[in-house]
């Protein structure tokens, strides 16, 4: 069965000097052809999610890649019978994935690639440490096996997690993986500029691995956390078992569900003490104005 909507994952680290011109360029040709999703552009490239029919996204990534500074961007692909995203955003940033490390340059020195083919021999192997780059609840809701939490809250917390955790002199062999491979591109030039010298990551990230390995062979368990409504997509990259928060905007399993801290809309386990009666008000005010908008067909403001 074909599904309605194809949804792409992108990045590309590239030097853009004039990111208020392709901002513009790509808002409309997102515009034109009905792909919703967010993209941001830096100085440094483009990361995103897109997603439309199998024409507009086409178009969409060809437009990117016409721009010969864009042309080795890389994306993959997974697939959904709802539009995952309410509208299109192109946003400009200090950077496409927020270390927050000036001169990490993923350009100019980065880890070793390791395809989704090799990269059970390379993880199996006691010698490597494996380290999973993500927030603490990407890594509750999936990982490989034998990998690491660094329990961060931001990718900004990684480098506090390696001068802590990490060591050069002891840890020879780190292999690291994130969603797409984009978060690794930045930990791995960061290790290298650190001392570490043998560091590899998972080209196309974890999504690429799921499509491309069988799930008999496959050391991954759980879901994959993605960063739009499907929340998180099972081995075969459909849409899995959790839900989100809309006030903390936290993945929820059917336990956190089922807890009484729970309201929907309102808040969830995780951030219920951090609400005052106020904010929940608030929420529950825009929860039911968000409603009415869908009944009526249009969009709240307050979606994104």
């Amino acid at each position: 069965m074909e599904h309605q909507f194809v949804i792409a994952a992108l990045y590309h680290f590239a030097r853009l000097d004039n990111i208020e011109a392709v901002q513009a360029g790509l808002r409309e040709a997102m515009d034109a052809h009905g792909v919703k999703g967010t993209v941001l552009l830096a100085e440094e490239g483009i990361n995103g999610t897109i997603a439309g029919s199998r024409a507009g996204v086409d178009t969409v990534l060809d437009f990117i890649r016409s721009d010969p500074r864009l042309a080795g961007t890389r994306h993959k692909e997974s697939f959904a019978d709802e539009m995952p995203f309410r509208r299109g955003k192109v946003r400009l940033k200090k950077e496409i994935v927020t270390l927050g490390v000036p001169g990490v340059d993923p350009t100019v020195n980065v880890g070793r690639y390791v395809s989704p083919d090799q990269w059970n021999a390379l993880i199996s192997d006691p010698d490597v440490l494996l380290v999973d780059t993500r927030n603490r609840y990407e890594f509750r809701m999936g990982t490989f096996e034998r990998a690491l939490d660094p329990d961060t809250t931001s990718f900004r917390d990684f480098p506090d997690y390696v001068s802590r955790e990490l060591d050069p002199e002891k840890h020879r062999k780190v292999a690291m993986f994130c969603t797409g491979g984009i978060r690794c591109e930045k930990a791995t030039s960061y290790l290298l500029d650190q001392g570490f010298e043998e560091v590899y990551h998972l080209e196309g990230g974890i999504l690429k691995y799921l499509e491309d390995v069988p799930e008999e062979d496959s050391l991954w368990r759980g879901e994959c956390f993605v960063f739009d409504d499907r929340v998180g997509v099972d081995h075969d990259l459909k849409p899995g078992s959790y839900s989100m928060c809309r006030a903390c905007r936290m993945p929820l399993s059917e336990d956190d569900l089922d807890n009484n801290r729970y309201e929907e809309g309102v808040s969830c386990p995780h951030c219920h003490a951090d609400r005052s009666d106020a904010d929940r008000d608030r929420y529950r005010e825009r929860d039911r104005q968000m409603r009415l908008a869908a009944e009526r067909g249009l969009q709240h403001l307050g979606q994104s």
